[in-house]
């Protein structure tokens, strides 16, 4: 059994819902943990307006009993308190397509006879019943010793230097700072150049990093496209909202070394098969080998902004300029627990299939028994084998 989840909801709805399937049965649900997560996706330098409005906390409609899992689908509801503005509102037509958003391509897809569809459902609204399944995904991945956390590498020019850091210290780092950004120096910056954006009536967009801790090796696979893990990684990523690239590891830094320079040798420390470099970022040939597994996504800058940019009057025919919707400034930090949300669901679904199981204390005692990056579990005979007889 594998995981799957579905959203569903606008921006002004009522609420937003999302569908978790293949948690098995017995996983205890922090609600406290999950309204946390949830707080995180609305607080970060830059945030516009909304975020003071709502304040998110996940309902289960279904699937828990006692505060436990019980093998059934979640059912999610997350209030959208903002709603009651919109209730019984007559709206302004939407006509003038806004450069970067999904208003004119969803609108010509879909043959809405108003723009506004296709920006309430495309909004990163959406993305707070992401959080909250990947919540849920997280107290499952805890349970194993696995932990998903991230950080902000760069704002617009601006880069942490976060090499220096330890691994272990950057999402605490991270934390504290109003960026989401572990280097003290960077986040200052990168604050006084998001303030700057503001009074320019700009957006900014930028790089963030998700380390998976303690992840098997062996999840994935290279027998088929679809199950290579570092390709179910990228979807997700991607899916996100204003996402347009990622990278595993250093990716486009090692296209600019040779090839025994890119990769990670192999190391024997004791019985342990132990890799001392991370250029690989965790994965090889679509497995992870059971070294932390680091992802990056570069946000561009939100297409949302109070200058006008060109765009069409598609009612009138005539050329014009887009009109301001509320949105944030600077997403970069808010986009974090997103890019979290969406890891953690990728691990736990690769975790799930290799465990298979109904029950968390089943998937447990299966845990134990994975193979390990150790050279007992090779069992190499040294013969020679006859290969298309």
């Amino acid at each position: 059994m594998s995981l799957r989840f579905l959203t569903a909801g606008e921006s002004h709805g009522p609420a937003l819902i999302a569908i978790l399937e293949g948690i098995p049965a017995g996983l205890a649900m922090d609600m406290d943990f999950i309204d946390r997560e949830l707080a995180r996706r609305q607080t970060g330098y830059g945030a516009g307006p909304r975020m003071k409005m709502e304040k998110d906390r996940a309902v289960f409609l279904g699937g828990v009993m006692e505060g436990k899992t019980i093998g059934a689908p979640l059912a999610i509801w997350i209030e959208n308190l903002d709603h009651s503005r919109w209730k019984g509102k007559l709206i302004e037509s939407m006509t003038i397509p806004r450069p970067g958003h999904a208003d004119l391509t969803a609108t010509l897809k879909y043959g809405y006879n108003d723009l506004r569809p296709a920006l309430e459902r495309a909004s990163a609204r959406e993305t707070a019943a992401r959080v909250a399944v990947g919540a849920v995904c997280k107290l499952y991945l805890c349970q194993f010793g696995i932990r998903i956390e991230g950080y902000v590498r760069s704002i617009a020019e601006i880069e942490a230097q976060v090499d220096a850091i330890p691994l272990e210290e950057r999402f605490k780092l991270a934390e504290g700072s109003p960026l989401r950004c572990p280097d003290e120096a960077a986040s200052q910056a990168m604050q006084e150049r998001v303030r700057r954006a503001m009074e320019e009536k700009e957006t900014l967009g930028g790089v963030l990093e998700v380390i998976a801790f303690g992840v098997p090796a062996g999840l994935g696979s290279h027998v088929q496209w679809d199950r290579r893990l570092e390709a179910r990684l990228g979807a997700a990523v991607l899916s996100i909202q204003a996402i347009k690239g990622v990278e595993v590891g250093p990716a486009f830094e090692n296209t600019r070394r040779s090839g025994t320079q890119a990769q990670d040798g192999i190391y024997l420390e004791g019985n342990r098969l132990v890799r001392r470099t991370w250029r690989n970022g965790g994965i090889e040939g679509g497995i992870s080998t059971g070294e932390p597994i680091l992802l990056r996504a570069a946000m561009k800058p939100i297409a949302t902004t109070l200058t006008p940019q060109p765009s069409v009057d598609l009612r009138k025919g005539v050329e014009t300029q887009t009109r301001y919707e509320r949105s944030d400034f600077c997403p970069v930090p808010r986009a974090v627990p997103i890019l979290e949300a969406m890891v953690a669901f990728v691990i736990a679904d690769a975790l799930t299939e290799k465990l298979g199981g109904d029950s968390l204390q089943e998937q447990l005692q299966r845990f134990e028994q994975l193979p390990k990056m150790t050279i007992d579990h090779f069992s190499l005979d040294g013969g020679e084998h006859l290969f298309w007889e």
